[in-house]
């Protein structure tokens, strides 16, 4: 199917969405912030976790704040210091055979472990070669001394979960009891950070704004469910973990997995996919930066698309998901475009001969169309007008990766579930794996 509905450089553009069905009436972004106000529409019953969850998480925000206080006094009241930022800190690719047990990542590990918030979790954009954290430093590089702390503990970027798989692989290789205890620690904080309906906030103790939502943006809430999978399906790193945390960690599981297709975006009856952020409360498509619309996400649902798919004895409801995730994947998919480099910039033209298949990052919640919301705050009906109006575009507002799950992941997929004589309606209607 041909639309010429792209401008200049971008036009023609072949593509296929759900709004060539229909699907797209009016949706609205809800509030973000979850607070004591928000749950006066629920009745005492269903009120009660959600105050327990608050409460629990402004105790550990006053908790964390108090334990930075302590060390500032005993270093004689010398204000806090802020320790150095830097990139996302990421598991080193194909270490060398012995690497977890050698002296640079037991350097790294006494880092990391000295970065663990009170409350378990830890801070992104940290430089953990610089080493160990003093007392009086800040547990995150995101704010200045003095001020609210931003990004404290958070699974932004993959922060929190990194660190507890750094750390576990390095407690296999030496036994080393810090280790070994900051993992147990990292995986209390996740089960604290669990929302009563199974979802995660990309910040917790929780910060407010749009920080609250449950949060699939890059990959927040795919990362806590791999951890969460690997530890229920023992793998060796996570021997650390005893049995009753173990247990715990395998309901989070199957809750995380029920609030995932919750929150599977439902238009006039029909599944589609999800939006990079989900209100706390609610489960409606939600709103974050100004440039961050509640929308339809093709990267963000692939890699929900993809957790989902690993699941190895997916319930009827989750292949069902899967299903259709995979049906709005393939009917949101972009045609005939090529990326082309200017200066520092990638900009995407009209190619007819080009054989790359993209998706967009955001596709309207009302119309099914791809949409460029610029850091100017307009939204763009195409790439070329918000490339010609924003020098800096500041995402990848389209992207090749959403095809990898809908060729070889979906294959292996079927092919797995042939092998084992799943089907829908085969399994329960609920749980995550079995």
């Amino acid at each position: 199917m041909r639309a010429m509905t792209q401008t200049g450089f971008l036009r023609p553009i072949r593509w296929i969405t759900a709004v060539c069905l229909g699907l797209f009436p009016p949706v609205s972004a809800p509030a973000a912030e979850l607070s004591p106000g928000r749950l006066s529409g629920l009745d005492g019953a269903a009120a009660r976790p959600w105050r327990e969850y608050l409460d629990r998480s402004t105790d550990l925000a006053a908790h964390d704040a108090a334990a930075l206080q302590a060390e500032v006094a005993a270093a004689g009241g010398r204000p806090a210091r802020k320790p150095r930022s830097a990139g996302d800190f990421s598991l080193p690719k194909d270490p060398a055979p012995g690497w977890y047990a050698g002296d640079e990542a037991g350097r790294l590990a006494d880092a990391i472990v000295s970065f663990q918030t009170p409350s378990g979790g830890w801070s992104k954009h940290l430089d953990f070669t610089a080493g160990p954290r003093q007392p009086g430093t800040q547990w995150t590089s995101q704010s200045d001394p003095g001020k609210r702390p931003h990004y404290l503990a958070t699974f932004d970027n993959g922060a929190t979960v990194t660190e507890i798989e750094f750390l576990a692989r390095v407690w296999e290789a030496t036994g080393r009891d810090d280790c070994q205890e900051a993992v147990r620690r990292g995986l209390a904080f996740v089960l604290d950070a669990q929302f009563p309906n199974g979802g995660w906030p990309q910040v917790y103790p929780l910060e407010g704004g749009y920080h609250d939502n449950i949060t699939f943006n890059d990959g927040a809430t795919d990362r806590i469910m791999h951890l969460l999978q690997a530890i229920r399906a023992g793998e060796p790193r996570f021997a650390c973990v005893p049995t009753r945390l173990r247990e715990r960690l395998a309901a989070a599981f199957d809750h995380g997995v029920e609030c995932i297709l919750r929150c599977q975006v439902e238009i006039d009856g029909r599944k589609t996919a999800w939006c990079a952020q989900h209100d706390p409360l609610t489960l409606e498509p939600a709103h974050a930066r100004a440039y961050e619309p509640a929308s339809l996400s093709g990267i963000e649902s692939g890699g929900i698309l993809r957790f989902l798919m690993s699941i190895p004895r997916p319930s009827a409801d989750v292949v069902s998901g899967i299903e259709a995730g995979l049906a709005w994947l393939e009917a949101a998919k972009i045609e005939g475009l090529a990326r082309v480099k200017q200066g520092d910039r990638t900009l995407y033209v009209a190619d007819d001969a080009s054989t790359e298949t993209f998706w967009a990052r955001f596709y309207d919640l009302r119309t099914g169309r791809p949409v460029f919301p610029g850091r100017d705050g307009v939204t763009y009906d195409t790439f070329a007008d918000l490339a010609a109006a924003n020098h800096k575009l500041g995402y990848d507002y389209l992207s090749t990766r959403p095809g990898s799950i809908v060729g070889k992941d979906q294959k292996k997929w079927r092919k797995r579930l042939a092998e084992a004589g799943v089907a829908a309606g085969v399994l329960g209607s609920t749980g995550g794996s079995q």
